[in-house]
């Protein structure tokens, strides 16, 4: 019974064990190390370790190779291990749906957000955000849409900020925001208030991020570029930051296009290098990405409109903009 998915066999296996067992043999399958496994769940080492020991008496089945550096799973803990995952979800949704239901907004929430738009967007809400819901633990991080889709689904992640649409059907998304690219040409040579046509922009100086960002599929589908080209004869740059991408720019009087949260860097950009492009003006999606058991709808809403609210000002209405798809 153990080894099959079925909602009846969860239930019969959660009342078996604790919710303390099976986050052990979670932290150490995680660790690898009782030490460590220990410290992730503020217990003891020896408690740690009893406890696993006495689950597997319970069961007879060895979960762990103790004689292995780093500490691994048996063939039977193999097979265990999604089950104790599926177990740990469980739990975990209930607490959740417990919480929802009571007046006050407290426990974790952790976001995953890409990185061609966490230093622009999370200096306008995050702040306050802490401040309004000091009951709630924050934990934030920058990946990009691939680690955030995958963390996603393996609810490693409550929710992920990020370009949509995406392909993933087995995710939950909704838009937040959109908001168009704007060429920025840190040669000098063109008029402020120039407006450029995609098929004006000189392929040969622009820059991109590297491969693995979203936005860089998105330029390469606004310019219809082919294949990937070095900047000049000898200089083929990866990088993986907006930040650092600008400063080369500047550096090398190159050009890129920028999504607009980013032009609101006042010590890398020049307003006067930015130029606007001819409707309709390429554009990208910004959504909020759940799994479809997320339960923390309250929070869910109160991120959802406290983005809203801190871009309203800043991005523009009255374009005619066409969304670049990520993928």
């Amino acid at each position: 019974m153990l080894f099959t998915s079925s909602k009846y066999s969860i239930l019969v296996f959660m009342i078996s064990i604790s919710k303390s067992q099976i986050d052990y043999v979670i932290a150490l399958n995680k660790t690898g190390s009782f030490s460590e496994a220990a410290d992730l769940c503020h217990v003891t080492q020896s408690t740690l370790s009893t406890m696993i020991k006495k689950l597997e008496n319970q069961f007879d089945y060895i979960l762990f190779d103790r004689k292995s550096k780093p500490i691994r799973l048996t063939k039977e803990g193999e097979l265990l291990i999604s089950q104790f995952k599926n177990i740990h979800h469980q739990y975990e949704k209930l607490e959740e749906l417990v919480q929802e239901t009571k007046d006050e907004i407290h426990g974790n929430l952790s976001i995953g957000i890409i990185p061609t738009l966490a230093p622009f967007l999370l200096p306008l809400f995050l702040d306050r955000l802490v401040s309004n819901y000091q009951k709630i633990n924050f934990y934030i991080y920058e990946i990009t849409t691939s680690e955030i889709i995958t963390r996603l689904k393996s609810k490693e992640l409550d929710i992920g900020i990020l370009s949509i649409p995406i392909t993933d059907k087995d995710l939950d998304q909704k838009t937040l925001f959109t908001e168009e690219f704007l060429l920025y040409d840190a040669s000098g040579k063109y008029k402020p208030n120039k407006t450029f046509k995609i098929e004006d922009i000189d392929l040969s100086r622009l820059w991109l991020l590297e491969e693995s960002h979203c936005l860089t599929h998105q330029i390469n589908q606004i310019c219809h570029l082919k294949k990937k080209r070095s900047i000049s004869n000898n200089l083929v740059y990866n990088s993986g930051s907006i930040i650092s991408l600008l400063e080369l720019v500047n550096i090398n009087k190159g050009l890129t296009l920028l999504p607009k949260l980013a032009i609101r860097n006042k010590k890398l950009i020049d307003n006067k290098l930015l130029f606007q492009l001819k409707n309709p003006t390429p554009a990208r999606e910004i959504g909020i990405v759940t799994h479809p058991d997320f339960v923390k709808k309250r929070i869910l809403n109160v991120v959802e409109q406290e983005i809203k609210k801190s871009v309203k000002p800043i991005l523009s209405k009255q374009k005619k903009l066409f969304i670049v798809n990520p993928n």
